[in-house]
């Protein structure tokens, strides 16, 4: 398998470095993939921008950096708009449905994703980056459900993991019938 590389973004708050974390440690201690996981965030504890970058191989990784993602999961519309022309060519974007786009211009895959909308009917909007993780999990079978669940199982706090795995098994219902070449 090439190395795939992912850009999570979004605003503090939103669980965007927790997705990165989760998706990343199915597949090393899951998959016995090799993978890198960077981030950067705003100094604002909640609110300013952040993303985490995602690389998954089954070869070692030379460089924790890539300059091009396959992948980019939006969940802010200020994330969209700083690092869509990171998206390689003919890469994929997924993005929330409540964010204003205009993507003609772009040679990507698009996908919305409604995160945010399945995360309020779930009960609160925090659990959207779950309901992408999940899309994700579903759509580029990088991980099994089982990996996700249990890595979900092991590093969300009690009081939100009923919430979580809800959210998570919402966005892989969402993405059923899409499959990411990766």
């Amino acid at each position: 398998m090439r190395p795939v590389n992912i850009r999570f973004c979004g605003f503090g708050g939103q669980g965007i470095v927790l997705s990165a974390i989760i998706m990343g440690t199915a597949a090393v201690t899951r998959r016995n993939l090799y993978a890198v996981q960077t981030q950067s965030y705003g100094s604002e504890a909640r609110g300013g921008q952040c993303q985490a970058e995602l690389i998954i191989s089954s070869q070692p990784i030379n460089s924790p950096i890539s300059e091009r993602k396959d992948i980019i999961v939006a969940l802010s519309q200020m994330a969209l708009d700083r690092y869509l022309p990171s998206l390689r060519e003919g890469g994929t974007l997924i993005y929330d449905t409540k964010l204003e786009t205009n993507l003609h211009a772009t040679s990507a895959a698009t996908i919305p994703v409604p995160a945010t909308e399945t995360a309020i009917s779930l009960g609160n909007q925090i659990a959207a980056n779950m309901v992408v993780l999940g899309f994700l999990q579903e759509s580029t079978q990088l991980i099994t459900r089982e990996d996700l669940v249990q890595v979900v199982r092991e590093t969300v706090p009690a009081k939100f993991l009923e919430l979580n795995l809800k959210a998570v098994e919402a966005g892989r219902q969402l993405a059923q019938g899409v499959k990411l070449e990766v």
